[in-house]
């Protein structure tokens, strides 16, 4: 199912009487998810992207704009009506039903044409809970289950009407990093399996960019940039999409540059041929430093951390804009941990420039 967004708009009223500020939480969306993909909508908290979400579902209206699903305009459909799946953070199961009677508990509600004879109820949810593999679970009540396992529960009371979309909001969030990794890899693999269009809310890059066929990165209710997981962490628009997308984040520097040429404390880092002479802000993936001796950019060492396949180098530079650089370098080369200094060359194609006001991105 095609979900298409067209200007939509969510603005919540001022909390304070005496003030008229309002808040805008979503601001002129304008998206088309294409039919069967997993779309991350991805951002801090404040961002707007639950509220998108729920506009999505219905359970808010937006304050203008529309949503279509394929042809069909949902803007006003009540929420029951839209055929979804929603998941939330906090797994909202019935605690005094057992995990057979949450996943039926939708289908029961049923009413008119679409009501189910209780062994086609049954057999739906017992598919809908080997999709996600807890179908030995189901005599349990919820207080007997991991997180985990509760959360699955979830997830297969969302499918087990079969939705034309479904939405998770923040869906790992109260996980353990073990769990939340394997979790994650089983809303994926159910994803492809069904080909159920979803929409995935998280405020944690790694997770949305190891899910998603797209992401869309979102700021203060402003869609920021749109694209694949990769190409975005590869081109990023601005400077809040590049220092909110990779871990270790991206370390960014003070430049300025002159005649073609990109400088860092007076040193030539790159050439950035067709830049106009200008101040920058310069950012730089960890992955993009090469250890040279005879590099131009000198760093003050700290400490390295060996990691097995890389190596972590720490360290400080007077006109970097972070506390200390980080850059990940392939374990076969040897660092001098006695040494005061470390150099490096650049990768240009790890290297980005950004607008000093604006800080919107400078190509080169």
């Amino acid at each position: 199912m095609k979900i298409v967004l067209k200007n939509l708009t969510k603005i919540f009223p001022s909390r304070n009487k005496k003030s008229n500020d309002e808040v805008i939480a979503v601001n002129n969306f304008d998206f088309e998810i294409p039919d069967g993909k997993l779309i991350g909508l991805l951002g801090p908290s404040g961002c707007g992207k639950s509220t998108t979400l729920y506009m999505i579902s219905g359970l808010q209206k937006p304050t203008s704009g529309q949503i279509f699903f394929g042809e069909d305009d949902v803007t006003e459909l009540s929420t029951e009506k839209r055929g979804i799946g929603l998941v939330f953070q906090n797994y909202a199961l019935y605690p005094h039903m057992t995990v057979k009677q949450n996943i039926l508990f939708p289908l029961q509600n049923l009413r008119g044409e679409d009501k189910m004879p209780k062994e086609k109820m049954l057999e739906q949810a017992y598919h809908a809970a080997k999709l996600v593999q807890i179908e030995e679970l189901m005599d349990r009540k919820p207080s007997e289950l991991s997180g985990g396992q509760q959360q699955r529960v979830a997830i297969a009371r969302a499918l087990v009407k079969m939705p034309r979309v479904l939405l998770l909001d923040e869906p790992l969030s109260n996980l353990d990093a073990r769990l939340r990794l394997q979790t994650r890899e089983e809303i994926r693999r159910i994803q492809k399996e069904t080909g159920i269009t979803t929409v995935f809310v998280t405020h944690d890059q790694e997770e949305a960019m190891s899910i998603s066929d797209m992401i869309v990165v979102m700021k203060l209710g402003v869609v920021q940039q749109i694209g694949e997981p990769q190409n975005v962490y590869d081109s990023p628009a601005n400077l809040f999409v590049a220092k909110f997308l990779g871990t270790p984040p991206i370390n960014v520097f003070e430049g300025e540059v002159k005649e073609g040429k990109l400088l860092i404390g007076g040193a030539v880092v790159l050439d950035v041929n067709g830049v106009e002479d200008q101040p920058v802000t310069v950012g730089i993936r960890p992955e993009g430093f090469i250890l040279d001796e005879q590099g131009p950019l000198h760093c003050r060492l700290s400490n390295v951390e060996v990691m097995g396949r890389d190596v972590s180098i720490v360290s400080t530079h007077e006109h970097s804009l972070n506390p200390i650089i980080r850059s990940i370098i392939n374990a076969d080369h040897k660092v001098n941990i006695g040494g005061e200094e470390v150099c490096y060359s650049l990768k240009s194609h790890k290297v980005f420039l950004f607008n000093r006001d604006t800080e919107e991105r400078i190509y080169f």
